[in-house]
C-alpha cells in the first residue's frame, strides 16, 4: 500500500540523527488503517531462517527495539510491528478502528502471517506486548522456538499488587485531558522509565515524536482504559486465556530480564512469571526500571544475542 506521511517532528529528527532509526519502513494495510512495521536481516521465508519477533507496549513503539535489532540483523530476521495508534502507523478515531487487545493480537497474526512468519519464531515482548504476544503464541504454540520476556504480564493483576495510582488517574476525565491534551503519559513515561541512567533528548524526543496530536495520542490513553482487571472487563477472558496456556510453554527455552524498579511491572510480576516457568533463565538488574532495554541496554542485549545464539529449539 502506499506510504503514508510520516510525523514532521520525526521526520526532523531523523534527518539530523540518521543513525538513531537506520531501517526501511513497511506497511500493512489492516482494513484501511496502515500498520508500520520492521523487517530487518535476512528475509528468505522459507522454515530454515530464524525470525525474531519484537512486540512493543504502551507508549513505546518500534523504536524502543532499535538498538537490539542492529545488533541482531546480521544473523537474524526481525520483524518488528507498530500497533494501530502507535509510532509510524495510521492513528484512526475510534469510529475506525477498535482499540482492544482482541484486535491486538489479530493485526499482530495478520502481520506474521503476511510475512510468512510461522515458525522458527524468537517472540520479545515488553509491556502490552506481553499480553498481545502471549495471546498469540497461546494460539500457535508450535511456532514458538524461544520467549524473551522484558518487564511486561500475561496474567491478571497479581492479588498483592495494587494498581497503580497513576494509570487510575489515566482513565479518568482528567486523565484522558492530560494524556491526549499534554502527552503526559508518553512523556513522563520517558523520565520515570529509566532509572539507571537518562534517556537522551534525542532520545525522549524519538519516543515521543509520533504523538504530536491530540489525535495522534488517541492509542497510548486506549491503551489505559483497554487494561482488563476483573471478570467481566474487555479483554480479561483473553487474559485469563493465556495464563492458563503459559504451561504450555515449560519446556521452551525462556530469558527473562527484568528491571524491578518498575512502578507497574515490578518484583511481585516477576515472581508470577517465575512461578509458571521456573526453570526460566533471569536476570534481575535492581537499580533499572521499566525500560530495560534502554536502562541495561550494554548489558541485556548481550544476553539475548548470547540466548538466541546459544538455545536449542524448543521440546515439541
Amino acid at each position: 500500500m502506499a506510504a503514508p506521511a510520516l510525523p514532521p517532528r520525526w521526520e526532523k529528527l531523523v534527518k539530523q540523527n540518521p543513525d538513531l532509526y537506520p531501517f526501511e519502513h513497511h506497511w500493512l494495510d489492516r482494513n484501511g488503517q496502515s500498520l508500520h512495521y520492521l523487517d530487518e536481516g535476512p528475509q528468505a521465508r522459507t522454515g530454515t531462517t530464524e525470525t525474531i519477533v519484537m512486540v512493543h507496549g504502551n507508549p513505546t513503539w518500534s523504536f524502543y527495539y532499535r538498538d537490539l535489532v542492529k545488533a541482531l540483523r546480521a544473523g537474524h530476521r526481525c520483524i518488528v510491528p507498530d500497533h494501530i495508534g502507535m509510532g509510524l502507523s495510521s492513528k484512526p478515531g475510534d469510529d475506525a478502528y477498535t482499540y482492544s487487545l482482541e484486535n491486538r493480537v489479530n493485526d499482530l497474526e495478520a502481520l506474521l502471517k503476511h510475512c510468512g512468519a510461522t515458525q522458527n519464531l524468537t517472540l520479545v515482548v515488553h509491556d502490552w506486548g506481553g499480553m498481545i504476544g502471549m495471546a498469540w503464541a497461546v494460539r500457535h504454540p508450535e511456532a514458538i522456538k524461544r520467549l524473551v520476556i522484558l518487564n511486561t504480564g500475561a496474567f491478571p493483576l497479581p492479588k498483592s499488587k495494587r494498581f497503580p495510582w497513576s494509570l487510575a488517574l489515566a482513565r479518568t476525565p482528567l486523565g484522558a485531558l492530560l494524556v491526549r491534551g499534554f502527552n503526559m503519559f508518553s512523556s513522563r513515561a520517558t523520565k520515570v522509565g529509566c532509572k539507571r541512567r537518562s534517556l537522551t533528548a534525542v532520545e525522549r524526543a524519538g519516543y515521543t515524536a509520533p504523538y504530536d496530536s491530540w489525535a495522534n495520542r488517541i492509542a497510548t490513553l486506549r491503551f489505559v482504559q483497554d487494561i482488563p482487571l476483573r471478570p467481566g472487563d474487555r479483554g480479561y477472558d483473553i487474559l485469563k486465556d493465556v495464563e492458563s496456556n503459559l504451561h504450555r510453554f515449560r519446556n521452551t527455552p525462556i530469558l527473562i530480564c527484568w528491571g524491578p524498579k518498575d512502578f507497574v511491572f515490578d518484583r511481585q510480576f516477576l515472581a508470577e512469571f517465575q512461578a509458571h516457568w521456573p526453570d526460566a533463565e533471569v536476570h534481575s538488574f535492581d537499580d533499572c526500571g521499566h525500560y530495560i532495554l534502554e536502562d541495561a541496554a550494554s548489558e541485556v542485549i548481550p544476553l539475548i544475542a548470547g540466548f538466541v545464539a546459544r538455545q536449542p529449539a524448543a521440546a515439541p
